[in-house]
């Protein structure tokens, strides 16, 4: 990437007066970046974060009620805090919303919950509990809230090293920013918005794995040779890659946040593997198959799954320690002996610890009673229908009166998961754009893009019976933002075209851009509760499926 526009995708340099060094870097990444252009691939997405952030924190407390499922993460959140477990309700329904509003946290009996998510997201959700009191509802939003800013930040440092553009990095964090799904599920205290955040923080630091070893594999190579040193044929080791550690842990997060982040732990493996196979073979590496399946894959499977699996355990901590978590005795009553195949009663496994054993049934009836979730639901929705928005969920919808702020005959109040139409519609055909370029032009960038959509999306198609909802789309929000940002790269035009053809590039980004932020002016009322006429939010459901 240039500073402004999409450049091809590395190739080798033939010829070059440059030392052997800087010339295997450039076609490992690419033409070097200015400390300029560094300094603003930083600045520009921070900045925008910063205004992501207020946008976020603006008023998050309001309405100070219990919205959609916040009902069960909020109050499972807090009974982590307290009890290190999830534990039953002795009070239900509406009531036990209103008492936990009030701040009477009295609503717990003594047994243990059964449910259906990791621990982790309740974790971070009870832990701002903590801080600011159960009765503020800013503290029981405020965790997800931080982490939907920190997204804005982490998208453009993924675009910067996609793109190598300050550019089109600050571009990405502005269309997150202003990105409507994003920004709705940063605002409300339910797991998805941090089920979207840390395969987005696992990709960045894939990413910056992937320049720091090419970087490593260039000066290694060229030291050697330049040296007169025989080479491996399968290339060089190229250390511990810390990024690659700091990926397994977020993707282990992820995973007990939600199991559906598992996909990206499988998808972004292959993915980083795969970069490591295209960089030896252009280094020289001989046998740069095996070098890669050596070097590589196995240590990358073995960082990546086996510290994604121990953080994922480590959640559990609570549950460990107790005495009285959900099936936390469940070995005791069902002893290892007998063949049942690789259920948790199996012979097979009798090695395993108790309360490994007990964890693993625990998670056998979870995924059971997950999957069996059918009931029919008003704003459930088909995953074809996710790439348009076409049935975003509504959250939490009143007809205030004049008491209540109405200064006409009928209001309304809404909290509506609808993503910015503008990104997620030109979104669907740049991801068909990215597709093409992945597989035609061997653009590796438009690949990773479409993994980190397909990670998120298709999954979901084998659960089609299964009550789902759009707003489950957040997941790849940021990889339908990456995919909208290559294509308007490409709009911007070479880095030689003539003035005519990018000022017409500029011109129809910067159109973009503006109206992207125009149309979260005007869909910010039913994004953020706000007391409007009835007839304004009839204007803003464009589709009748919106309603």
């Amino acid at each position: 990437m240039s500073s402004t526009t999409l450049d091809a995708p590395e190739r080798p340099v033939a010829d070059s007066p440059l030392p052997l060094r800087y010339q295997l870097r450039r076609r490992l990444l690419g033409r070097p970046r200015t400390a300029r252009e560094k300094m603003w691939a930083w600045l520009g997405p921070a900045l925008v974060a910063v205004i992501g952030g207020i946008l976020r924190f603006w008023d998050l407390g309001r309405p100070h009620q219990l919205i959609f499922d916040e009902t069960y993460y909020v109050k499972e959140g807090w009974s982590l805090v307290q009890y290190g477990i999830e534990r039953q309700q002795n009070i239900f329904g509406t009531q036990t919303d209103n008492l936990f509003t009030m701040g009477s946290p009295q609503i717990y009996g003594s047994q243990a919950d059964f449910v259906v998510h990791p621990p982790f997201g309740k974790w971070v959700i009870g832990f701002f509990e903590w801080i600011f009191g159960i009765n503020s509802s800013f503290g029981w939003r405020v965790g997800v809230a931080l982490a939907g800013t920190i997204a804005i930040y982490l998208i453009g440092r993924c675009a910067w090293h996609l793109f190598r553009s300050p550019l089109l990095a600050t571009l990405a964090s502005i269309l997150l920013c202003f990105e409507g799904a994003a920004f709705v599920m940063s605002r409300v205290s339910i797991l998805d918005g941090l089920v979207m955040f840390w395969p987005l923080a696992a990709f960045a630091a894939l990413l910056a794995d992937r320049d720091r070893s090419r970087r490593i594999l260039a000066d290694k190579v060229a030291a050697a040779r330049e040296a007169a040193v025989p080479v491996s044929s399968l290339g060089p080791w190229l250390g511990w890659r810390p990024w690659r550690w700091v990926a397994a842990v977020c993707l282990g997060l992820g995973m007990a946040t939600k199991w559906s982040d598992g996909f990206y732990l499988a998808i972004f493996g292959l993915m980083t593997v795969w970069w490591d196979l295209g960089a030896r073979r252009t280094a020289g590496a001989r046998n740069w198959i095996a070098g890669t399946f050596l070097k590589d894959a196995l240590p990358a499977m073995v960082k990546l799954v086996g510290v994604s699996v121990l953080t994922y355990l480590l959640c559990w901590i609570g549950w460990f320690r107790s005495d009285d978590g959900y099936n936390r005795t469940w070995a005791l009553a069902n002893p290892a002996n007998k063949d049942s195949g690789f259920s948790p009663d199996s012979s097979l496994f009798a090695w395993l610890p108790d309360s490994l054993r007990s964890l693993w049934q625990y998670h056998t009836e979870m995924y059971n009673s997950a999957k069996s979730i059918t009931a029919s639901h008003p704003y459930m929705s088909n995953p074809w229908s996710w790439i348009l928005q076409t049935r975003p969920t509504s959250f939490f919808y009143e007809s205030p009166g004049k008491d209540a702020g109405c200064t006409v005959d009928q209001c309304s109040k809404a909290i509506t998961s609808l993503g910015n139409p503008l990104i997620w519609w030109f979104g669907a055909i740049a991801l068909v754009i990215c597709i093409f370029y992945w597989l035609f032009g061997r653009d590796w960038r438009a690949g990773a893009i479409v993994g980190g959509v397909a990670a998120g999306w298709l999954p979901w198609f084998s659960y089609q019976d299964r009550t789902i909802f759009t707003f489950y789309s957040v997941v790849f929000v940021p990889y339908i933002v990456l995919a909208c940002v290559f294509v308007l790269g490409l709009i911007l035009g070479a880095p030689d075209a003539s003035a005519r053809r990018v000022r017409a590039g500029r011109i129809a980004v910067g159109t973009f851009t503006v109206l992207t932020v125009a149309l979260f002016v005007f869909f910010w009322p039913i994004w953020t509760a706000q007391v409007i006429p009835y007839t304004h939010w009839q204007a803003r459901m464009w589709l009748p499926s919106w309603i």
